[in-house]
């Protein structure tokens, strides 16, 4: 698991990492403490999946947080269930309304007059955690609003590690994965990382 921050400068700096075999509150409580013991504080905002585990552990170990909804995992979990005929036209009407909470919530009320029950009760359970975001600098609104960010880190340690195979211990897969965070951090703190 990876944690990385957007800083007040609009800079992104990875926070921390480690491995998990379950993503339960337990562990990101863990995670939580592990990271304000070594002087994480002022967290305003956390971006992620809808796991019930981190939502929880965000409630207790940073009070006053806003959790925001990753649009991406929302759009995906909203057309889970829509027939593949229709998903290119619900994305898209989808991706309008991620805009305008107006927008998302007539979407959601048709989509529960054509039967599409699910999909609608997405939205309805997760609407207000989709634009936190909004209350923060617009220049930050893009990096902000998804964990695309988290997604690009795994995807380059995907890639790096596949030509290692199978990892003789937590420990040497540790530190490959943390000299590649440590570039990307290190590419992310210089003007090219804004």
């Amino acid at each position: 698991m990876i944690v990385a921050g957007i800083r007040e400068d609009g800079l992104r700096e990875i926070l921390g990492a480690s491995i998990a075999d379950s993503e339960d509150s337990g562990y990101w409580l863990t995670l939580f403490k592990s990271l304000k013991d070594r002087g994480l504080d002022g967290v305003e905002l956390v971006k992620s999946d809808a796991y019930k585990g981190i939502q929880k552990a965000v409630k207790s170990s940073f009070l006053g947080a806003s959790w925001q909804y990753c649009h991406v995992h929302f759009s995906r979990a909203v057309l889970e269930s829509i027939p593949k005929k229709d998903k290119q036209k619900i994305a898209n009407r989808l991706e309008d309304a991620l805009d305008d909470e107006m927008k998302m919530q007539v979407l959601a009320n048709e989509l529960r007059d054509i039967g599409q029950k699910p999909a609608a009760e997405t939205i309805d359970n997760f609407r207000f955690d989709l634009w936190n975001y909004k209350e923060f600098p617009n220049a930050h609104w893009k990096r902000i609003r998804t964990t695309n960010i988290i997604e690009r880190i795994n995807k380059e340690l995907k890639r790096r590690s596949r030509p290692v195979g199978a990892f003789p211990s937590d420990q040497s897969l540790m530190r490959l994965a943390g000299c590649i965070m440590i570039n990307i951090n290190e590419e992310w703190v210089t003007v090219k990382g804004i």
